[in-house]
């Protein structure tokens, strides 16, 4: 069993406070000193494991992704069927785990600062890529390669809207019916038959 240091528990401890304290203060009233006080700990320890603000902003960000790409890698590991890859996807991104008030509010609060930080930025580029890529590699089975860019598109916009939908007014956030909006619009683009000859194989 691998060994814990202390400064990875220190590193998780401000980056979950980073999450409550951005949920429960905002993105701009999220100072270090907030922070430090949701996790317990003095400014000084901040300083010592992120040097700054926006490196601690910068590891809560790829924190997110990491949690995220590991929901969804663990549902495609045992997904064999185009259509199954696709749900394992879309059932990553509205798990019970990620789907929730304080990740949806950290999440459009960070990329409401995508345009001005570039560490954001490539973190966003990275997101976007694998998450079009794995789309993809089921879609291009099941439809043109024309058609499945423009499918992929359209269902990363609907994953997109529906988290923002949450973060706005809470009126999306249930994971269900997320789920079974953006199946819907996948069910809109695939060939006729297709979708009985899927579940057929």
């Amino acid at each position: 069993m691998p060994k814990i240091e202390i400064s990875d528990i220190r590193r998780r401890e401000l980056i979950a406070a980073t999450i409550a304290t951005i949920y429960e203060q905002g993105f701009a009233d999220a100072t270090v000193a907030r922070i430090a006080r949701r996790a317990g700990l003095s400014t000084g320890i901040v300083h010592h494991y992120f040097r700054d603000k926006d490196h601690l902003l910068e590891a809560t960000m790829r924190s997110l992704a990491s949690g995220l790409g590991m929901e969804i890698a663990a549902r495609l590991a045992s997904a064999e069927r185009p259509r199954e890859r696709l749900e394992a996807v879309i059932d990553g991104n509205f798990s019970a785990t990620q789907f929730t008030r304080e990740a949806v509010t950290a999440w459009t609060c960070f990329w409401s600062q995508v345009p001005f930080s570039e560490r954001l930025s490539r973190i966003q580029r990275v997101i976007y890529s694998r998450l079009r890529s794995n789309l993809l590699h089921a879609l291009r089975q099941m439809m043109p390669a024309q058609q499945a860019e423009d499918t992929a598109f359209g269902l990363i916009t609907i994953i997109d809207g529906l988290w923002l939908r949450a973060a706005l007014d809470g009126e999306g956030l249930d994971p269900v019916r997320a789920r079974a909006l953006a199946y819907g619009f996948v069910d809109t683009r695939l060939p006729a038959g297709s979708k009985s000859n899927e579940a057929a194989a």
